[in-house]
């Protein structure tokens, strides 16, 4: 009896270590099944060379001399001080933009950006097939209904261009000046309407002439337009159109050489080495720093999906570049930061539609 106990003894250890085994090696399996994939949304990001980020151009490319090219400098940045993985894929067409955001998810890629409001459809309809990856997007917003894995980053563009207004007003001899935009909608509304705000602020009675390209990345049409426009009389011409405006830029030197004193705005980035002679300033929108502060903190973990993150002049978002002391007096610039400074307390609520615009500046 007592060899029989024994045995049932021993048999009945056997089977509870075999329980306890299966139990961990299931446990294990479970745990490998559950580690997030490409950086998942609610989950924490890989740092380091094991981050990936990638970046998908509208078709003005990664060398615009504009946002996109802004863009691509924030996610340089990002990589060389936190030596993270960056590469960006180039879209030549429309038709370019939902293959370029698949490629990248289907790489493992942990954050993928989408810059500019025309890649809005084609990366909700990537990131709604990707849930767990992250993405974002510059110039577009859902509001509300933003994905939880979109970061939304929008600017108030009306804002810098409010300064460039003034900055204009203060500085034509001709009292008129332009406006060239690169397509008729909302957002390029926004740099308008800022701008003619901050012109009748200065001076109501400055005639504001505005028109629209039609295209982001034809030079010869901001050429084009451009001459029409000085020759209306404008002296000053505020662009917001991408790659046409490097026409614009073109267009003053050859005016210029005429004899003509003209000047061009810039936008975007600093745009005075297309022109550092006929340029007055550029409104500087810091892509740049809003990719690199996003992309920074999705790399350590924190990731605002579902969310609108706005920069305007509290933020540096939007800014006068820094070379605007050469060819704008200390005077001049001194009303600007008063401009500034009351803006970014609340006293000046900039309007960023023609409604908004007409309310404030009936006369205009």
């Amino acid at each position: 009896m007592a060899k029989k106990r024994i045995f049932l003894t021993m048999i009945a250890l056997l089977l509870v270590m075999a329980t306890v085994l299966a139990g961990c090696g299931g446990g294990n399996k479970g745990a490998e099944q559950k580690q997030p994939q490409n950086g998942g949304a609610g989950e924490s990001a890989q740092k380091g060379k094991d981050f990936k980020v990638g970046m998908v151009t509208d078709v003005g490319g990664v060398d615009d001399n504009s946002f996109n090219q802004s863009a691509w400098e924030g996610l340089k940045k990002a990589k060389g001080d936190l030596g993270m993985n960056a590469d960006y894929l180039q879209s030549k067409s429309a038709t370019d933009y939902e293959p370029n955001f698949n490629e990248f998810a289907q790489s493992k890629t942990n954050l993928i950006w989408g810059i500019g409001y025309k890649l809005e459809k084609d990366i909700k309809k990537t990131a709604a097939a990707n849930p767990d990856t992250h993405f974002a997007i510059v110039d577009h917003t859902w509001g509300p209904d933003t994905p939880k894995n979109i970061v939304a980053v929008t600017f108030k563009e009306e804002e810098g261009s409010f300064l460039m207004g003034v900055i204009a007003a203060k500085m034509t001899k001709t009292k008129k000046i332009g406006f060239l935009g690169g397509a008729e909608f909302d957002l390029i509304k926004k740099f308008e309407y800022g701008y003619r705000a901050g012109v009748a602020s200065v001076d109501p009675s400055i005639k504001v002439i505005s028109n629209y390209a039609g295209d982001f990345n034809k030079p010869d049409k901001g050429k084009t337009f451009a001459n029409t426009m000085y020759g209306q009389g404008v002296d000053i011409i505020y662009h917001a159109s991408g790659q046409t405006g490097d026409g614009v830029f073109t267009e003053a030197k050859d005016q210029r050489k005429n004899g003509k004193n003209v000047w061009v705005i810039g936008v975007d980035k600093d745009q005075s080495f297309l022109g550092p002679d006929v340029t007055l300033s550029s409104m500087v929108k810091r892509v740049d720093v809003a990719v690199y502060d996003v992309t920074k903190a999705a790399s350590e973990g924190t990731f605002d999906g579902g969310q609108t993150k706005v920069f305007g002049l509290k933020e540096d978002g939007v800014a006068p570049a820094d070379t605007t002391n050469k060819n704008v007096p200390a005077d001049v610039l001194k009303i600007v930061d008063d401009y500034k400074q009351k803006i970014i307390k609340g006293d000046i609520k900039v309007p960023a539609t023609e409604a908004d615009f007409k309310k404030a500046f009936p006369q205009g």
